[in-house]
């Protein structure tokens, strides 16, 4: 059975307030950081299969941060890296996961055109500096929801609230924003799900 609505993945409920349930989209919440999405990405996936549903795309909504936007505006993440993959002392790149064919940076086709673009740098940490790899977003889930996705032949869409500028107010900052992001997100999803 398909459906004709994504799955959202999300990190954490306060990102939704049940805002995007909602919209009667089915939304899973896996956690903060990169093995907590993939695994819970990948259980999700695994449990629809079960049940015979197909998604035609998998959604992550988050809080990001950003050198590049201010806060407050969302951003399509359509190109994703890995900012704490360093094996840099085996000679590999910065970024690069060695040992595996598959590439540095993955890709997702745009669903949100009218939004501005950049590419996702995910790590196992809030930054609060410059990342060490070239990104207009920082955050901690969506290069593992995007790899998930890869590897499962699913295709996958990211759409990021800036809650702070990945500088030294950013604890502060992203506490004081992220109640803003269910509304903004609540907002884009009303207009995509009915155009």
């Amino acid at each position: 059975m398909t459906t004709p609505r994504p799955l959202v993945v999300m990190a954490l409920p306060s990102e939704s307030e049940g805002l995007i349930e909602d919209l009667r989209l089915e939304v899973i919440y896996t956690g903060l950081g990169k093995v907590n999405a993939a695994h819970g990405l990948t259980r999700a996936l695994y449990t629809a299969r079960a049940r015979g549903v197909v998604y035609p795309y998998v959604l992550n909504l988050g809080s990001a941060g950003s050198h590049d936007f201010p806060r407050g505006a969302l951003v399509e993440a359509d190109r994703f890296v890995q900012r704490d993959m360093d094996v840099t002392g085996l000679g590999f790149a910065l970024g690069a996961t060695p040992f595996e064919n598959m590439p540095a940076m993955l890709e997702a086709t745009r669903r949100f055109a009218h939004l501005p673009r950049a590419i996702c740098g995910t790590g196992d940490s809030f930054l609060q500096a410059l990342s060490p790899v070239a990104c207009g977003l920082v955050d901690m889930e969506a290069y593992a929801y995007a790899k998930v996705c890869t590897l499962e032949g699913v295709a996958f869409a990211c759409v990021k609230y800036v809650t702070d500028g990945a500088n030294d107010g950013s604890h502060t900052d992203w506490q004081k924003h992220l109640v803003d992001a269910p509304h903004a997100f609540a907002a884009l999803l009303k207009d995509h799900l009915q155009a």
